[in-house]
C-alpha cells in the first residue's frame, strides 16, 4: 500500500512539473504585449494560414493535440475554440475542438481519479451531493446536461465527475455531445475574427467588428445561449 502510495506521489510531481514546463515554454516564447499586439496577431494569421495550406494534415494533428495537451496540463479550454475557428474555420474548427477537448478532459479525469480522488472528495462531496442524485438516475443523460448548461469553471466540471464514479464512455461522448453547441459558437467567433483580420492591415474599430455578421451572429447566438443555460441550470440544480 505504501508503494503504490509513493508510486501516486511521484508520478503526482511529474505532473506539475511537466505543467510547469509546459507554461514556461509558452510565456518564455511571447511576452503579454507581443501576444496582445494586432501586428503580432496579423503577422502570425498569415503566417498560420500560409503554414495550413501547405502541411494541412500535419498542422491539423499538431492542433489536435495541443488541443488534448491544453486541458490534460492546463485544464480550461479557452482560448483553444477562438484559436481553432481562427485556423481551420468554424465547420472544421468545431471538429477538432470538440474531440481535442474531449479527449483531453477524460484523460485528465481520468488521472484526477487516480491521482486526487480523496482531495476531490474531501473538497468538493458536501457542496455537490445533490448532483449525485441526477446521475444515479440517468449517468450519461445527466452528464450530457452537465457538460451543455455549464455553470462550473471548465477545469473543476473535469474532475468532479470523480465524485460520481462517472464511466469513462460516458465521459467522452457526453463531452463531445454536450459542450459541441457552446464550441461552436466559439469557434465562429474565431473564424470571424480571422476574416476581419484578414480585410484590415489596420486595427478595426469595436464598431468594425460589430458590424460583421461573422462577429454579432455568433455573438448573439452565444448571448441567447447564456440565457437559455442560465435558466436551465437553476431549474436542474435546484432539483
Amino acid at each position: 500500500m505504501n508503494k503504490d502510495k509513493n508510486i501516486k506521489i511521484y508520478l503526482g510531481l511529474a505532473y506539475l512539473l511537466i505543467v510547469i514546463l509546459f507554461l514556461w515554454l509558452i510565456f518564455n516564447k511571447f511576452t503579454f504585449d507581443e501576444l496582445t499586439s494586432y501586428d503580432f496577431i496579423k503577422n502570425n494569421r498569415d503566417y498560420l494560414i500560409s503554414l495550413r495550406e501547405s502541411n494541412y494534415f500535419l498542422i491539423l494533428l499538431i492542433f489536435l493535440i495541443f488541443t488534448i495537451l491544453w486541458v490534460l496540463l492546463l485544464g480550461f479550454g479557452s482560448p483553444i475554440f477562438l484559436m481553432g475557428g481562427f485556423i481551420f474555420g468554424k465547420w472544421l474548427g468545431t471538429i477538432l475542438v470538440v474531440f481535442g477537448l474531449s479527449i483531453g478532459a477524460t484523460l485528465l479525469y481520468i488521472l484526477s481519479a487516480y491521482f486526487f480522488k480523496d482531495l476531490i472528495i474531501k473538497k468538493f462531496s458536501k457542496k455537490f451531493t445533490k448532483l449525485n442524485k441526477n446521475f444515479k438516475k440517468n449517468e450519461f443523460l445527466f452528464f450530457v446536461i452537465y457538460r451543455l448548461i455549464g455553470g462550473i469553471p471548465f477545469s473543476i466540471s473535469n474532475i468532479l465527475p470523480v465524485l460520481f464514479n462517472i464511466k469513462i464512455r460516458n465521459f467522452f461522448f457526453g463531452s463531445v455531445i454536450g459542450m459541441t453547441p457552446q464550441l461552436f459558437i466559439g469557434t465562429s467567433i474565431g473564424a470571424g475574427i480571422e476574416k476581419v483580420i484578414n480585410l484590415n492591415e489596420d486595427p478595426p474599430s469595436l464598431l468594425i467588428l460589430l458590424n460583421s455578421k461573422d462577429i454579432y451572429i455568433p455573438i448573439i447566438s452565444f448571448i441567447i445561449f447564456i440565457v437559455l443555460t442560465y435558466l436551465l441550470r437553476k431549474k436542474i440544480y435546484k432539483k
